[in-house]
């Protein structure tokens, strides 16, 4: 089974090599690599270029954002799979690409896969909180659940059925694709009971109150694009529900 994985990158030189040979090194053996950058200005280009060996597809142009670029990513995708992991995140061993070719391979019905994430430091990598997940269904999504998007693995002919990322949804455009998916449309996923990504704090939606308010904003309006019931009460449960990850 091919799995595509589509890493994005603006400036990472710090934690690209991280991310990269979390992926190169897996034990799965069809993987194709996928790295879309946004003309990054510093050493990043330098980094990647030393792997270039691995890559399956390199693109490195502007683009409108986060999303634009996965949305690149997946257009140029062929695998059966395809997953995102970005620059600053990591695989944490070499076996977690070939515990999510199996899952699909001995569940052929279902339509995705999802695990746990720890989110770490940026420099000292100590684990601050931890993302466990369970096997979630339609009515955990209007509780406030998601799983963890790093941690996501779908079948590419989903987003050729139900769309890709919306790029007018902010740093909700994830929130708001698997809210389409496992709630519109009532995807098959599997819980995989085991830790598949480390993940560095920093990222767009937790930098500052003024990011974390425009993320609450975008979640709502995700929300509300959705038709999920009680909109406000799910946005103030999703934001609760991470208090259990301390």
């Amino acid at each position: 089974m091919k799995i595509s994985i589509i890493t994005v990158v603006y400036n990472a030189e710090k934690y690209i090599k991280d991310c990269v040979e979390s992926i190169i090194y897996q034990s799965h053996q069809d993987i194709e690599y996928i790295i879309i950058d946004g003309e990054s200005i510093d050493g990043t280009l330098e980094v990647i270029k030393k792997y270039k060996q691995y890559l399956t597809h390199f693109v490195s142009e502007k683009d409108n954002g986060l999303y634009d670029a996965i949305n690149k990513g997946i257009s140029l995708a062929s695998g059966d799979v395809i997953g995102i992991l970005n620059a600053d995140d990591m695989l944490v061993n070499k076996d977690i690409v070939s515990q999510v070719a199996n899952a699909f391979i001995n569940a052929p019905q279902i339509h995705a896969v999802y695990g746990n994430l720890n989110y770490i430091t940026a420099t000292a990598g100590k684990v601050v909180r931890e993302w466990r997940s369970y096997q979630a269904d339609k009515t955990d999504i209007e509780k406030g659940w998601m799983p963890a998007h790093p941690t996501l693995y779908v079948k590419r002919e989903l987003f050729e059925l139900y769309g890709n990322y919306a790029l007018d949804m902010g740093t909700a455009a994830d929130y708001d694709l698997m809210l389409r998916y496992f709630h519109t449309y009532k995807i098959k996923a599997l819980y995989l009971p085991l830790l598949m990504v480390n993940m560095r704090l920093g990222g767009l939606s937790n930098r500052s109150i003024i990011s974390l308010w425009n993320a609450m904003k975008f979640d709502y309006k995700a929300l509300m694009r959705n038709k999920i019931p009680k909109a406000l009460l799910v946005l103030a449960r999703k934001k609760l529900n991470k208090l259990s990850q301390f």
